[in-house]
């Protein structure tokens, strides 16, 4: 006897509800709806808004922001989705659509200062190498793709962090250790955030042979249509190629290659 629709549509139910997880739905449901509400929600606009018990809504925010999806400012009640979710998502299925809108760009740097070029971005507090196009010097530096770099050293993670949300940027640079590499390692916190501070103003950042002595970095930071740093690209070369008093200039060059690739990810600069 053929197995009637009533019976299939209650055998998939069955089956849907086999692997049903409340909570993991629960939390679905509260990044969709803070993605709908920038401004934040406290948990109890939470707890209203989805009909879900407030001390469950408390708990599921708390979990998603220990795991870095949403912040929390500090002195305020209320969640916002950070930008994990946006990098993970650039990461998983949009690395083409970065790429596609960088590369030749890249090329036109590389051929301008004949140093390495690279992109990059931070995924869960790593900084990851996503591509890059060599030097056109017979001397030069060269990573695999997919090499994780030392936030604390690196010119793009300071170009990213800088221009992240403050509850964002307080949360990965308070779990940094700050191991010493050269004499010109960043060696605290403290001086970190000074750092950064002056990545912002400038906006460009720099590595003076803090992890490798002789290796110079210039970074700067790629926006998306939200405002938001989701990379970074950067050249990098020799000290004697790219010395300090080269900086500032170069630190104009890598910002204004990467403000192009912002305005084709739809960036508007406020």
């Amino acid at each position: 006897m053929n197995e009637s629709s009533y019976e299939r549509g209650k055998s998939e139910s069955d089956e849907t509800n086999k692997y049903h997880v409340p909570n993991l739905e629960r939390a679905l449901q509260i990044m969709e709806l803070l993605a709908q509400r920038p401004g934040g929600l406290g948990v109890t606009e939470i707890s209203n808004l989805l009909d879900i018990p407030k001390n469950s809504a408390f708990r599921i925010a708390m979990t998603l922001y220990n795991f870095g999806y949403l912040n929390r400012e500090d002195g305020l009640k209320s969640f916002t989705l950070s930008g994990k979710l946006l990098s993970l998502g650039y990461a998983a299925v949009s690395d083409q659509n970065l790429m596609e809108k960088s590369l030749d760009v890249m090329r036109e740097l590389r051929d301008m200062v004949k140093e390495t070029v690279l992109i990059g971005v931070v995924i869960e507090q790593k900084g990851i190498v996503l591509e890059q196009l060599p030097s056109l010097h017979s001397f030069k530096f060269w990573v695999d793709i997919g090499t994780a770099w030392n936030m604390h050293t690196a010119a793009p993670s300071k170009a990213i962090l800088a221009f992240l949300p403050e509850s964002e940027k307080i949360k990965i640079c308070q779990s940094l250790i700050f191991k010493k590499f050269t004499s010109h390692t960043i060696p605290n916190l403290e001086k970190f955030y000074k750092v950064l501070e002056k990545v912002k103003v400038n906006g460009y950042s720099t590595d003076a042979g803090e992890e490798l002595e002789g290796m110079h970095c210039i970074a700067a930071p790629i926006f998306d249509r939200n405002n938001y740093p989701i990379a970074a690209i950067w050249i990098t070369g020799p000290m004697e190629r790219l010395p300090v008093s080269v900086f500032e200039d170069m630190g104009k060059v890598v910002k204004e290659f990467a403000l192009r690739i912002s305005f084709r990810l739809g960036y508007f600069n406020r």
